[in-house]
């Protein structure tokens, strides 16, 4: 029988549904599951940062071990995690607890964002950029949806467990949708000794770490999501200080958000035509000019347009750059690569809010944005100087 969906349009729907059960557990549920059980402020912080934590540690690993046991085993592993830990948040019953389940939750995303980005650079050499700008679109329309059925499920439920409970049932459909996926195996044979497969996953990160050009692609990346990373945390507290209502920033942060969504598939299209590097430097330059502009202005309208206009940055940048770390190493070498990139990447992630806060403190917004576009420029010159463009040899 002939199938209706194509391996690729199925693995944009296993990104979607992934990325909105998670989305549904992490906001705004879960700073409210912390607060009701207890949990004091600087704690709620830490909870909410350990799943990009366990992005951080785990994404190398996992993009690793995709390349010595196999794609699919990989995904299916990561999806099991997206449906597993939800049925465990009601029995939590303390703060720890439920940063310890958070940690146990990151593993999903982990594992499954560079593998999944590896099997698309896989499947397609020729228009790279655009399938993972697509793949990459779809992902973000999951996020953006699963804080508003979330909210609508705790707000109708009025439950923490019957909302986790709904979140592990969506969390199945990945799942399920998983383990019908035709991809060719690409792991060593089953009668290839363990040792040397622990040889070709050591083999393989230190092929991947020695490529000073792919390392700096993903240091770029983590400059710009340092970027991200303080605009996302600190814009609500900025507006509202500038009298903007919770409202005002709920639609601006979407819009920045859906902008970035939308653009993505054309934006990485772009990046096939006319080459990695020009998207990504006219990416990083829109989203350096924007960040200090910010906080130099207080209306509603003009900040939509400066978030709008920064989400259009991000996606100039974001399915380039992994485009471009996917063409910088051999075929057999995608899992490491995008593991590496994406464990840099959400380093710079999850020290935007961090490094913001303490610059926030100590200089105010305008300063604080500044300092962090100045290491957003530094990023640019070396970029710009070092990595060369291997879409246009």
């Amino acid at each position: 029988m002939e199938r209706i969906l194509t391996p690729f349009i199925q693995l944009c729907l296993i990104s979607l549904l992934a990325r909105l059960g998670y989305q549904m557990a992490r906001s705004p549920v879960l700073p409210r599951f912390a607060q009701d059980l207890g949990a004091p402020p600087e704690l709620i912080g830490f909870i909410l940062a350990a799943s990009t934590i366990t992005g951080v540690v785990g994404k190398l690993p996992a993009g690793a071990f995709s390349d010595v046991l196999g794609r699919k085993r990989m995904l299916t592993l990561g999806a099991f995690f997206f449906c597993g830990p939800p049925f465990l948040y009601p029995l939590v019953e303390d703060p720890i607890g439920l940063l310890l389940l958070r940690f146990l939750h990151g593993f999903a995303t982990a594992i499954f964002s560079p593998v999944a980005t590896a099997v698309v650079a896989d499947l397609f050499q020729k228009n790279r950029g655009a399938r993972v700008g697509w793949f990459s679109a779809s992902g973000e329309m999951g996020s953006a949806c699963g804080p508003m059925i979330g909210g609508l499920l705790l707000a109708s439920t009025h439950s923490f467990a019957a909302t986790y409970l709904l979140v592990g049932a969506v969390g199945l459909l990945p799942m399920v949708l998983t383990s019908t996926l035709p991809l060719p195996e690409t792991s060593t044979p089953e009668e290839t000794p363990l040792g040397d497969r622990w040889k070709q996953f050591l083999a393989g990160i230190r092929e991947v770490i020695r490529d000073h050009t792919i390392l700096i692609a993903s240091v770029t990346e983590a400059f710009m999501f340092l970027g991200v990373g303080a605009l996302v945390g600190f814009l609500p507290l900025y507006a509202k200080d500038r009298g903007l209502s919770d409202v005002d920033v709920g639609v601006i942060l979407g819009m920045q958000v859906a902008s970035a969504m939308l653009s993505k598939p054309l934006t990485g299209r772009l990046s096939d035509r006319v080459g990695r590097k020009p998207i990504i430097l006219l990416g990083l330059i829109c989203c350096a000019a924007i960040l200090p502009l910010v906080t130099l202005v207080d209306t509603f309208f003009t900040l939509l347009v400066l978030c709008m206009i920064f989400g259009l940055g991000t996606a100039l940048v974001t399915p380039s750059t992994t485009a471009l770390v996917a063409d910088l190493c051999r075929a057999g070498r995608h899992g490491a690569a995008l593991g590496v990139f994406g464990s840099i990447w959400d380093t710079g992630e999850a020290l935007g809010p961090i490094v913001a806060g303490f610059l926030v403190v100590g200089l105010g917004y305008t300063q604080a944005f500044t300092m962090i576009t100045l290491v957003l420029v530094l990023g640019i010159l070396l970029f710009a100087l070092v990595v060369e463009d291997p879409s246009r040899r």
